[in-house]
């Protein structure tokens, strides 16, 4: 039993760490875009960049940070990282193409925003930083 409420604690505690990285993260995002579409670059090309400033950010934070990883960073690790963000920078874009028909940018972002987050906590947790050895 002491071991499960100590699992979810931690678990707990990685939440609000990813939470807070991702709080970042979409501060770095938000920023880029928002200047590189006052610019009048196309929202989609502005989405690549914008969540390529935040990734950098991500991966660094949630490594050391969130995950609290303690093996030495390799290329699996990093290429799985650059697969989820793949799919996570894919949902967001989907989502952010089709909600910017139906409402204002910034809400079809925050949807974008949301979306992206989903998938990158689950894979992040899941498989990129997961431990090893159990």
């Amino acid at each position: 039993m002491n071991e499960n409420l100590h699992t979810f604690r931690k678990e707990k505690q990685a939440v609000w760490r990813f939470a807070i990285v991702g709080a970042g993260n979409t501060a770095i995002d938000f920023v880029v875009f928002f200047v590189l579409a006052a610019l009048s670059v196309p929202a989609a090309a502005a989405q690549i960049a914008s969540y390529g400033a935040g990734m950098a950010n991500s991966y660094i934070w949630n490594r050391r940070w969130t995950f609290e990883v303690k093996r030495k960073a390799n290329i699996g690790e990093f290429l799985r990282f650059l697969a989820v963000n793949g799919l996570s920078l894919g949902a967001s874009l989907a989502v952010l193409l089709a909600a910017e028909r139906l409402a204002p940018l910034w809400l079809a972002k925050m949807a974008a925003t949301m979306a992206g987050m989903a998938v990158n906590f689950i894979g992040s947790r899941v498989w990129v930083f997961a431990e090893t050895g159990k």
